[in-house]
């Protein structure tokens, strides 16, 4: 096991290089600000579901919810400005769509989905071409949903020139659905002896064009700063906050347009191209079980901000949730640990390591989400179960180690 380089904040205590950097993988102090505030119908859905304040018929819900591409549009700024390559930010508006969509299919929601983007850029930095990738490679992923049965209108948004508040650009989204309440998944049903079905996030899908490494949009920060070298901080010192202690600033040895070492498609991928791989949406897969298999499926679990904890956050009662049949986390994850020295235990808390869609179901059910998703040509397998505890608690059992929280 790699050993996690670590500092002393001001009382001594160890911190971790994410904590440094002025991120958290549990947000607690966000978590903290926003408890006093109505929780919904469902506190233990993986979204807050509301009554129908929109049409006031007691048989629907309201769900509006509002994510992005985090710090992961900072990476397609450095590789739009090292390369040219405009069309790399087509990436950047999926990330936005999918962190808010795949959240939404966690509470069984997937059709008449409406979208509002959010841009904000520092105009003397981010042009018009930009601009015009973003929006329309949001477009281009509404249209492509659109032949699964997936419809979400665009209903355009804001487009802020903020210079003052954002060093580049920062682009998220809110999804609106007004839902039958009988079709929401709200995880009250997970229960002892259940297992737990993950999906990949990493290779190639049906639907999509290219080689994924699964990273998602979550854990940038770390990856970002972990794998890349100074160059990026003297270059583009836009690209980073400058009050950050320089020990913890772009401390790998790579260029975004290195060989990573990862072949896919008969070639060789770059630093850049694993970073930037588009986060995959589960939405083709997750729409047939939905309508099909509703009933078998007792929880939803989106592996996002939190990696492979996100689970215990959502369990509707005191179990132990044991995973000791994950994924081999894919080679994006191995480059991050070699360069960052991060424990285990740090790189299944900040990232999704592979498996990015959880499904909570009996065992006899398994077969079916499995075959659901390798029909579409994603990997899928038993990675876990649930058992009857004393109080919430997850175990990850690793080749020759153990991880518990």
């Amino acid at each position: 096991m790699l050993s996690e380089r670590v500092h002393l904040h001001p009382k001594g205590m160890a911190m971790s290089l994410y904590a440094q950097r002025g991120v958290s993988a549990q947000k607690e102090e966000v978590h903290a600000a926003v408890q006093q505030l109505d929780q919904g119908l469902f506190p233990h859905a993986f979204c807050k579901v509301y009554p129908d304040y929109l049409g006031g018929d007691a048989a629907y819900v309201n769900v509006m919810h509002a994510d992005g591409a985090g710090t992961k549009s900072i990476l397609a700024y450095l590789y739009w400005k090292e390369t040219g390559d405009v069309s790399v930010w087509k990436g950047i508006a999926q990330d936005a769509i999918v962190m808010n969509l795949d959240d939404l299919l966690c509470v069984g929601i997937y059709d008449h989905i409406v979208f509002n983007s959010t841009i904000d850029r520092n105009k003397q930095r981010i042009p018009g071409e930009v601009l015009q990738a973003i929006i329309g490679g949001t477009q281009s992923v509404f249209d492509l949903l659109k032949g699964f049965g997936v419809n979400i209108h665009y209903l355009g948004g804001e487009t802020a020139d903020v210079g003052d508040v954002v060093r580049t650009a920062a682009v998220n989204g809110t999804m609106t659905c007004r839902w039958p309440r009988e079709k929401i998944v709200s995880n009250n049903r997970i229960t002892a002896g259940d297992v737990i079905v993950g999906f990949a996030g990493f290779g190639q899908a049906h639907y999509e064009s290219a080689y994924n490494s699964g990273l998602g949009s979550n854990g940038l920060t770390s990856a970002r700063h972990d794998l890349l070298s100074k160059f990026y901080a003297t270059t583009f010192p836009e690209s980073y906050d400058n009050a950050l202690a320089e020990e913890v600033v772009y401390i790998g040895k790579n260029k975004l347009t290195d060989d990573s070492g990862v072949a896919a498609d008969g070639r060789h991928l770059t630093i850049g191209q694993l970073l930037l791989s588009p986060t995959r949406t589960f939405a083709p897969v997750l729409k047939p079980l939905l309508e099909q298999h509703f009933d078998k499926i007792h929880g939803l679990i989106h592996c996002s901000g939190g990696g492979q904890t996100k689970c215990m956050k959502y369990l509707p009662g005191d179990f132990r949730i044991v995973k000791d049949n994950l994924f081999t986390p894919p080679p994006v994850f191995d480059l991050i640990q070699q360069n960052s020295g991060a424990t285990y235990r740090e790189m299944y808390e900040v990232f999704n390591m592979g498996c990015r869609l959880e499904i909570f179901c009996a065992p006899e059910d398994a077969d079916i989400m499995i075959g659901a998703a390798q029909q579409l040509g994603i990997a899928a397998q038993v990675t876990g179960r649930v058992e009857a505890a004393a109080a919430k608690s997850l175990v990850i059992e690793l080749p020759g180690e153990r991880v518990e929280y």
